[in-house]
């Protein structure tokens, strides 16, 4: 873990990267972490003296898989109604081929999420709603945002505690560097963070744990 002093922090943002997460939670346990409470993670994550402000998703909707579609509609309906926000990006198609046999398939690239975490993490500091940002992520092409949020901070003569969160398995150097503390995210806050398997929301709709996640 690398840290460095910041003074007095508080309202803490929390911006979470959605397939860079779900892929490290696969490498970690397959399914069985999938059904993760980002809210709660989030505040076992926070230190003392820090203030959980809010808690963003991005992520893109699922394509071509009927089944995965209704898993990720459950999953982000039930984070919805534990107080998480979720923000959408969306799947290109693309059309590839191999050099070898000349063979081709549809394949789907994931767009705009990291222009939306730029965006809101920039905003956020700009407008005053954060004293700290934090990164769950491991994908480097994240630092401009955070060289961006360094750029804010000049501005307004104010210093924004950024701290990046890496997913099992990932690591980014990039990060690392830019970064005023940064830390892996461990298998044991992991499981104390999961959501029930019954989420009941405010409108007092169920949403159930997919057993394909069991």
């Amino acid at each position: 873990m690398g840290d460095k002093p910041n003074g007095d922090i508080a309202r803490v943002g929390v911006y979470v990267d959605g397939y860079n997460l779900y892929y490290g939670l696969r490498t970690l346990s397959r399914r069985r972490d999938l059904w993760l409470d980002l809210g709660e993670l989030a505040r076992n994550l926070l230190r003392q003296g820090q203030q959980l402000q809010h808690v963003t998703y991005f992520t893109a909707v699922v394509r071509a898989d009927p089944d995965a579609v209704a898993r990720q509609r459950a999953y982000l309906a039930a984070l919805r109604g534990r107080g998480t926000e979720v923000v959408l990006g969306r799947f290109q198609e693309q059309i590839k081929q191999c050099r070898r046999c000349g063979a081709t398939w549809r394949s789907y690239e994931e767009k705009k999420t990291d222009v939306a975490i730029a965006s809101a993490m920039v905003a956020d500091v700009a407008l005053g709603r954060v004293d700290v940002v934090m990164l769950v992520s491991a994908d480097s092409d994240l630092c401009a945002a955070v060289e961006a949020v360094r750029e804010m901070d000049e501005r307004r003569d104010a210093k924004t505690r950024v701290v990046s969160v890496f997913p099992p398995g990932k690591s980014a150097d990039g990060l690392r560097q830019v970064s005023d503390a940064w830390f892996p995210l461990g298998a044991a806050v992991i499981r104390r963070s999961q959501l029930p398997d019954v989420v009941r929301t405010g409108d007092g709709a169920l949403y159930h744990r997919p057993p394909h996640w069991n």
